[in-house]
This record gives C-alpha cells, structure tokens and sequence, in this order.
C-alpha cells in the first residue's frame, strides 16, 4: 500500500535538518517536510543516495555529506547548512544501524561500539550541535527515532536495543532541560519498516518482529513520517521529552 505524501503543515521555509534523510524513514520526513514548505538539508553519508534524493525531492532540498558519529564531521555539516539556509529551527535525527544478529555472549566487541557510536554518539553529537541555535532564538523542534526496541529490547539484538534505549533517554533529559522555552525534544519509536536495514538483520529476526506486531504487518515509511513532521510543527507547542508509539500495537508502554 502506497500512502500519498500529504502537505497539511505549513513550515513556511523553516529549515529543517534531516539526518539519514536520503531514503529510509528519513527520506520519508524530508520529502514530506519539503512538499510541506521547508528547506531542507539532508545529512548522510552515501553521496550516490544524497544524488538521488536531491533529484527526486527538488530545489528544495540539499544533501551534505555528514558522518553523524564524527564530531568534527556535524559541525562542518551544521556551518554548511547554515550557510546555505540560514538558521535551522527542526532537527529529526533518524540515522542509525542495526548492527549484526547475536547472542549477547556471542557479541563481537567492535560491531557492539560501532552501533553505540553511529546510534548513541551520533543522537548526542547531532542534537548538542542545533541547541545553541534554537536557545539564541527561543524555538526549535527536535525528534530523535529510536525503536520500539529501545522499550522492550529484542533478542540476538542487544546492541541495537541498548542504543535506542540510550536514544530514549538522553531525549527525555535533553528535553527537560530546554523545558523552559519553545524547544520540543521527542522521540519516536517504531516497529520495524521494511527499509535497507533489513538488510543488516537475518530472516528469522525479520520474523520474529513481524510476529510481535499486533497490526499484522510492518510500518510503512509514510506513516512514520506523517508523525514525525506534526511534531516538528509549532503546533506541537506542549509535548516534549517525550515518546510517541509507532509500534502498530506491540508497545505496552
């Protein structure tokens, strides 16, 4: 089922930022944010996939190259977007790996640090790069994607589950502390979609989280984005360190 790509919200040339924004549940926010009124900036580091994303999303939308757990890396990529757009004022934060399938006894040690460092290091470095900006200006919006799996950790996948738990609660802290103002810092946390990190799990972890999805059938890409972008909207005004539910059913909490 392919879901349109509505353009309810005005972000009337806001500049967001959009991390693993060239395909994916990222690609499905810049699209939608750009057919809604904002310029965006797509940070990523696949320059083939940035090409792509620019020609299929428009004028609109430019891509950077940016390895979000380098933190020399995000700065270059924020004094670029800012030199080409301005202020940035919404910030989605949805690069990640899964890392591989194990045991957590069976764990390799550097495939566990690589998945902290793109999924943790990279959440921190991303959001702690745009705060200073959206503080000077006394408004900003931040949604970080975690995963169901930072709630309820799933097996053969600790890594991955122990990195969007961290995902959940440094936006939960990062969000009190900006409580304050008109800065909101939410996460979301979806089920699996069927994007290209299906790619980096086996087919029997595919399953086994399809088996937990009370709907019956993954997340699509458009549905994740559709929330996402609401609340990256000035109308979201009160929500903040918060989680908002993308698991089709599984999530009890």
């Amino acid at each position: 089922m392919q879901r349109k790509t509505e353009t309810t919200h005005n972000f009337n040339k806001q500049c967001a930022v959009v991390t693993g924004g060239a395909q994916g549940i990222g690609g499905a926010v810049a699209t939608r944010l750009a057919a809604s009124g904002a310029r965006v900036a797509i940070w990523d580091i696949e320059p083939d996939a940035i090409a792509k994303a620019e020609a299929a999303m428009g004028p609109s939308v430019k891509g950077f190259i940016v390895d979000i757990s380098d933190e020399a890396s995000v700065a270059a990529g924020l004094k670029a977007t800012e030199k080409w757009a301005g202020s940035i004022s919404i910030l989605v934060n949805s690069a990640g790996i899964a890392g591989p399938n194990a045991t957590v006894a069976d764990y390799d040690t550097e495939a566990w640090r690589l998945v902290q460092k793109i999924n943790v290091d990279g959440t921190f470095f991303t959001n702690r790069a745009v705060v200073p900006g959206f503080v000077k200006a006394g408004y900003g919006r931040i949604v970080n994607v975690a995963s169901v799996a930072g709630k309820e950790g799933n097996p053969n996948a600790s890594a991955y589950s122990a990195s969007k738990a961290a995902v959940i609660g440094l936006t939960k802290s990062l969000g009190k502390e900006l409580a304050g103002m008109d800065i909101a810092v939410n996460c979301v946390t979806p089920a699996a979609a069927r994007t290209r990190i299906f790619d980096q799990m086996k087919q029997e972890h595919i399953d086994y989280m399809l088996s937990k999805i009370p709907r019956g059938r993954f997340l699509e890409v458009e549905e994740a984005a559709a929330m996402i972008c609401w609340l990256v909207t000035a109308e979201n005004s009160f929500t903040t360190a918060s989680v908002f539910d993308l698991s089709g059913g599984r999530a009890t909490y």
